[in-house]
């Protein structure tokens, strides 16, 4: 297993290769964008700001860290840099051995057809159904690939761009598995996001996988868990005819959950917001204010958020951090250093038998007399996303 000292060496050396290479180019720009104040605007003020903000464009820049229980994390590896202008594989379905390193949860981020909205989310497989011999990464892998997929092949409805919401995306991924004759059981978790062009969110969230967003330097929003009973996630599921009647039989039942029964939430984005998608492998070990502390120390740590008089405030250009320029030599973008950054963290914490996290401090609520100690092993998987605005204007910045 990966030493924590080596860990953060590895990231520490990230972090610092990436203010090294940005600092000449950021002395240029020091502007920052502020959003603590709030003057009182004329009427003619309202109608330039409401036209403005009718043409506010976003974009996203994307990256996950992964891995798999009782494997060893490599933060040089255990990584994937999304590159919106590379194009989705034709295949819907990709073969095993191309599979991330992820173990049992999955993961996919596309771009929305030639937009620049962005659809991704994780799927976490339900690890009891290997007791009935059945991988649990064939549902959860292959329901990510075909999310992906129907992502990318969308066409836009110019009368109504919003048909295409997170419930639907996660609804198409789940047919195209229950269609899949290779998948003939097994079941996940889903937390899939829509992040569209205008800065609206959608989120659909189904089970124990969640996200958090963070805005100046605190948890602005965040999803609950949906569980039946502990431990007892909501699962989409296969649940095969056979096992069905031997439940009907003997008695018991199989989890089988749907779309339509997601929470589904949305959110307006700002510039600098950050994302956190994860599996309960992060959220088991992990409070939300441990996430947000290791989001601020790094975004500080650059100027991406800087301390200003208003309070945090956010640099106006956050392309020299999130996109590399050169493919030789390029800088690790900070949504792939922040994805790994917490990946690692929680899997330092899994393992720490000393530390209770929340999966531990869950089951002294539940079971006062059981004897659970430290951290909870398991598969990990971490999408980050950075918001950014395109073509703001200083002058309304400051307002918002």
């Amino acid at each position: 297993m990966l030493s924590k000292a080596h860990s953060r060496a590895f990231l520490k050396s990230s972090v610092t290769c990436l203010q090294c290479q940005l600092r000449s180019s950021l002395r240029r720009d020091q502007h920052v964008r502020a959003f603590s104040t709030h003057p009182i605007l004329r009427s003619q003020d309202v109608d330039a700001e409401a036209q403005l903000e009718s043409m506010r464009k976003f974009t996203y820049h994307a990256a996950a860290s992964f891995s798999a229980k009782n494997k060893r994390f490599d933060p040089a590896t255990n990584v994937f840099h999304f590159n919106p202008y590379n194009r989705i594989q034709t295949q819907k379905k990709r073969p095993k051995s191309k599979r991330p390193a992820s173990g049992q949860d999955a993961f996919f981020i596309s771009r929305v057809n030639d937009t620049s909205a962005l659809a991704f989310g994780i799927a976490d497989g339900v690890g009891g159904w290997e007791d009935s011999g059945v991988d649990p990464a064939d549902f959860s892998h292959s329901f990510c690939d075909y999310m992906a997929s129907a992502a990318y092949e969308h066409k836009p409805d110019a009368a109504d761009s919003r048909h295409f919401t997170a419930r639907t995306l996660m609804q198409r991924g789940y047919d195209d598995v229950c269609q899949d004759r290779t998948i003939h059981a097994g079941g996940s978790t889903a937390c899939i996001a829509i992040a569209n062009e205008d800065g609206v969110l959608e989120v659909a969230n189904l089970g124990d996988s969640g996200f958090i967003q963070l805005r100046l330097n605190a948890v602005h929003s965040y999803s609950e868990p949906q569980i039946h009973a502990f431990n007892t996630p909501y699962q989409l599921s296969i649940v095969p005819a056979s096992m069905l009647a031997r439940a009907a039989v003997f008695g018991g039942a199989q989890l089988c959950d749907h779309p339509k029964d997601a929470d589904v939430t949305q959110h307006y984005l700002q510039h600098g917001d950050i994302l956190v998608f994860a599996s309960d492998g992060v959220w088991d070990n992990m409070f939300n204010q441990d996430v947000l502390r290791i989001v601020s120390r790094l975004m500080t740590r650059i100027g991406a958020w800087k301390a200003g008089d208003g309070g945090i405030q956010v640099a106006d250009n956050l392309n020299p951090y999130t996109e590399a320029k050169d493919s030789l030599q390029r800088p690790i973008p900070l949504q792939s250093v922040l994805a790994v950054e917490i990946a690692n963290a929680a899997k330092i914490a899994s393992m720490n038998q000393r530390v209770n996290g929340p999966f531990a401090k869950e089951v002294h609520k539940y079971y006062p007399h059981e004897n659970w100690h430290g951290g909870k092993v398991d598969d990990i998987c971490v999408v980050v996303v950075v918001v950014s605005e395109d073509g703001k204007s200083p002058a309304i910045g400051s307002k918002l």
